[in-house]
């Protein structure tokens, strides 16, 4: 591991004095590219952009008033993930207080795949559906909404993903689907200035826009609860009206959130008496939302939230703790499945790992790539079985662009889809080769984006460390991508002592000293060798 130290220039001590910070508090917000420090620290809705500005919110606000005015039959296709489910639930919700006629279809993973199928709009054609909204997907649906649009269904699009494109020359085309309204920020031609929202958010931002157009008063403040936990769970980044989003949420569930089945979900994981972070939406609550899609049916999920019966809510909450767990042991299974086929093959040489583990769930693919990605610090496909072809999915890192690079070899697959940062896929079992030699072929990485990294805020001697600054610190809350915790460090620490503690011999209690002192340290460690080196004082 490289240490690398931020040496972003500012005036500290003028930020530090303007914001009644410290100064090392001064120097991690710049450390952060945080443009407008004021709303970092004490933003609130106010200071989010209007949501009238995303590009076809008028006309989709227009269609669908009209649906409701006319009683028509409205269908919410989601997604069965985390920000899927929280995206449908914010779009049903909101519908169901203005009466809406309205109903929800979340696909099945396995069964239905990704987004919309043709066999999804045949039911759509035989359920006498007038209009569907989608919800954290349709960006890249256009086969499937031209064929709706044919059968007179009216398409409203909410999105985040990226818009598909063609590579004409050197010129990117842009392919949108024929709907009667496309509601996504990263459209080329949309002018709303944070492309970095997720479905969730969208959904919320078109229900803000519906009420206040209907001149509805309503109390959405639940809605903020769960477009939180999705941005959360959907790893965006922790800046701007993000921050302020999950700022106000997480405080709307610490005072009691108004969903049963949220404060069921918080019951059974045994949080209800802790403060709850984006630690515990990331690692405990989201992971349990997004089992139920990935080993059952995020319907259930659906059911959580929509529950007005204590005992159905506390049973769907178990029921999606009992899924994690399962996941949990299942992710752990495939980790070590992989690492024995990289390790005893020659992609371990390769800068664009890509595995096929034939009898992987392949709800579960795409945590082992996350896995495979943190421990080699390389993109990692993860292949296995699906019910008709090969599925996969990818997690990559910050030099290589999955969906751009994915883009470059399309012919290879009969769908793929994604981030920057992560992708899903399917092509036939002939072309699992082919797509490893391909996607390695094109890759132009370069030993150092592969290098792992830890990036240091600040040089600071422990004795700077004050009661008063680590309370200051929670003025940077909440953390997660885009405003990581900050990490400090020190040159010259000597350790005098060391003894291991904890029955799995994972937590190792140090005595350090300086020129300023002896302290006592706690480190949390992965490995007997970790072990040794720190015991014998090794660094």
């Amino acid at each position: 591991m490289a240490w690398f130290l931020h040496n972003k220039k500012g005036d500290f001590s003028a930020i530090s004095k303007e914001y009644g910070i410290d100064k090392v508090l001064a120097r991690i917000i710049v450390n952060r590219d945080v443009k407008d420090i004021n709303s970092y620290l004490r933003g609130d809705f106010s200071d989010i952009p209007s949501p009238w500005l995303l590009e076809d919110m008028e006309k989709a606000i227009t269609i669908i008033k009209e649906k409701i005015k006319d009683n028509k039959k409205i269908r919410i296709l989601g997604d069965y993930d985390i920000d899927g489910v929280t995206s449908s639930y914010i779009l049903f919700k909101g519908l169901k207080i203005l009466n809406a006629n309205v109903d929800y279809y979340i696909p099945h993973r396995m069964k239905d795949g990704y987004g919309i199928h043709n066999h999804i709009i045949d039911k759509l054609i035989e359920d006498d559906i007038d209009t569907i909204i989608t919800c954290d997907n349709g960006i890249s649906a256009s086969k499937e909404i031209e064929r709706a649009v044919e059968n007179n269904i009216t398409v409203v699009v909410t999105d985040h993903h990226e818009v598909p494109f063609d590579v004409v020359g050197d010129k990117k085309k842009y392919l949108l689907p024929k709907a009667h309204a496309i509601i996504n920020p990263k459209k080329e031609s949309c002018s709303y200035p944070n492309k970095n929202i997720c479905g969730a958010v969208v959904a919320l931002k078109f229900i803000s826009c519906l009420f206040e157009s209907l001149k509805v008063d309503d109390d959405i403040s639940e809605l903020i609860e769960f477009a939180a936990i999705a941005t959360i769970g959907d790893v965006m980044k922790l800046q701007d009206e993000n921050r302020i989003i999950v700022k106000k949420g997480l405080d709307l569930i610490n005072k009691g959130s108004k969903n049963l089945g949220l404060r069921k979900l918080i019951e059974v994981n045994d949080l209800q008496d802790k403060k709850i972070s984006s630690y515990h939406i990331g690692f405990i609550l989201g992971p349990c939302i997004n089992a139920t899609g990935r080993l059952d049916t995020a319907l259930t999920a659906m059911k959580l939230f929509t529950s007005n019966n204590e005992e159905e809510a506390y049973n769907c909450a178990m029921n999606l703790k009992e899924l994690n767990d399962d996941r949990k042991n299942m992710t752990e299974e495939g980790k070590l499945q992989a690492i024995d086929i990289i390790e005893n093959s020659d992609i371990k040489n390769q800068n664009v790992i890509v595995v096929y583990l034939e009898n992987c769930h392949e709800s579960i693919a795409g945590i082992i790539a996350g896995r495979i990605r943190e421990i080699y610090n390389k993109p990692c496909f993860i292949l296995t079985n699906g019910e008709n072809h090969i599925k996969g999915s990818g997690r990559s890192i910050d030099a290589f662009s999955m969906y751009e690079s994915m883009v470059r070899c399309k012919e290879l697959f009969i769908e793929f889809g994604g981030h920057p940062m992560a992708a899903g896929l399917s092509l036939k079992k002939e072309n699992i080769e082919l797509f490893r030699e391909k996607i390695n072929e094109i890759e132009e990485l370069e030993e150092k984006d592969m290098e792992e990294k830890l990036m240091i805020d600040v040089p600071m001697p422990m004795a700077y460390v004050t009661r008063s600054l680590i309370d200051e610190f929670k003025l940077l809350e909440p953390y997660g991508m885009g405003n990581e915790k900050p990490v400090f460090a020190q040159k010259d620490v000597e350790i005098i002592g060391a003894t291991v503690l904890g029955k799995n011999r994972n937590v190792l209690k140090l005595r350090l000293r300086d020129i300023y002192g002896s302290y006592e340290g706690i480190m949390f460690i992965r490995d007997e060798k970790a072990i040794e080196d720190l015991q014998r004082g090794k660094r």
